[in-house]
């Protein structure tokens, strides 16, 4: 994706959108497809180098896989849109604003390691469920009979990028006028998006 250098966001900003947004689309490219498959699912960041997950063995991605075990993971989320006006300031005419969309979005480059051994699979199901789940006493072994059901797998990332696109092309009275008109707003996306649009913003300078 096409990252301008001041909507670039750190490794650390992009894991920690990773670790709050276990739901992405895998991509595998494949070899020689015509277009490649492209998988909703969830998962879990193990550690900073490592992506969890499992789906279905009947998924079209393992066959995909075994061709080319190089994919991305793209996440995406706090998706606004931002009126024209709403970037106009002072005495600009707020017919001349042009209307944009913020989002954050960040892309992982990951080569897979495909996991079809029993315990390899209950291994990941406790990783997740652990994570989403601590509270659970029962073990994954106790549906042993529905595991062969499933593939696991073990991202290892390769290659980082995030992208935050929350006005940083504009000065910081024009950011924190967008900010304030988020936060009126008030819809899901634009109070996650809030945080990002002022992340940079010095502490002072940062209340909308």
């Amino acid at each position: 994706m096409l990252v301008p250098a001041v909507d670039r966001a750190s490794r650390e900003e992009s894991l920690e959108f990773l670790r709050t947004h276990e739901f992405g689309q895998l991509v595998a490219g494949g070899r020689g497809r015509e277009v490649p498959v492209v998988v909703p699912t969830q998962f879990i960041m193990a550690d900073e180098e490592t992506i969890l997950l499992h789906l279905s063995v009947k998924n079209p991605v393992w066959p995909a896989l075994a061709e080319n075990p190089a994919v991305v993971l793209s996440v995406a989320g706090a998706y606004s849109f931002i009126p024209g006006r709403w970037r106009t300031i002072g005495d600009e005419d707020p017919e001349m604003g042009i209307a944009t969309i913020y989002y954050a979005a960040v892309q992982a480059r990951c080569e897979v390691e495909v996991l079809d051994e029993t315990g390899a699979k209950l291994d990941i199901l406790r990783a997740q469920l652990g994570q989403k789940e601590p509270y659970l006493a029962t073990d994954p072994s106790v549906h042993a009979r529905l595991v062969p059901g499933i593939t696991a797998a073990r991202l290892r990332i390769v290659e980082l990028v995030g992208k935050f696109k929350f006005g940083g092309n504009m000065d910081v009275p024009h950011r924190r006028a967008v900010a304030a008109r988020l936060a009126e707003r008030g819809e899901p996306a634009d109070l996650e998006g809030l945080r990002y649009a002022l992340r940079d913003i010095p502490c002072e300078e940062s209340r909308p």
